[in-house]
């Protein structure tokens, strides 16, 4: 294949929208606008380029993942295809920018963010459910609007970690001077 792959970082300029086709396919859709920047010396300052626009399109149990993850306003990564869609206006021809998103993740450059695994569900490609999440050491306890379209007895993924953590081979639990447990990563020997 020939396609155009590439990694945009941006603002999310919406808030994400979830589809859901009549055979059950998911699709999520959201507008990315990404801005460069440079320095101009003889101005001595920053100076913003023309923004670009993408609407970034994810399908399938990832659709799920980035509906209940991603907002409006939050610096993001985006990898995936490039595709045109070119349409005629009253006033003329317009194109339109999109990527079949393959990745799509928050901006760790320019804030903070906590990792929940998304966990099986057969009918969203073994992926997500919604509303059903496991995270080493927390349970979720947050619930989604969302949460009433879950599929019921939805079976967790057989690789998720406990909700205690327990099954995550990079921690392990020792105890310091003052008695306390204290959470540190697994070493090895090299």
């Amino acid at each position: 294949m020939n396609d155009l792959t590439l990694t945009v970082g941006g603002w999310a300029a919406t808030d994400p929208k979830l589809h859901v086709g009549a055979g059950g396919a998911a699709m999520c859709t959201f507008r990315l606008a990404s801005t460069p920047r440079r320095f101009d010396r003889g101005a001595g300052e920053w100076v913003d380029g023309s923004t670009e626009w993408f609407t970034v399109r994810v399908f399938r149990a990832g659709a799920v993942t980035v509906h209940e993850s991603v907002r409006k306003g939050q610096p993001l990564m985006v990898t995936g295809r490039l595709r045109t869609n070119v349409w005629e206006a009253a006033d003329g021809p317009r194109t339109d920018l999109q990527v079949d998103a393959t990745a799509v993740g928050h901006d760790l450059t320019r804030g903070i963010a906590t990792f929940t695994r998304a966990v099986g569900d057969a009918a969203l490609g073994g992926e997500a459910t919604l509303g059903t999440t496991a995270s080493a050491g927390q349970a979720d306890d947050t619930e989604r609007e969302t949460d009433a379209l879950a599929p019921s007895g939805a079976e967790l993924d057989a690789d998720a970690p406990d909700a205690d953590g327990a099954s995550d081979p990079w921690e392990t639990e020792t105890m310091d001077d003052s008695s306390e447990a204290v959470d540190e990563p697994a070493t090895s020997a090299v």
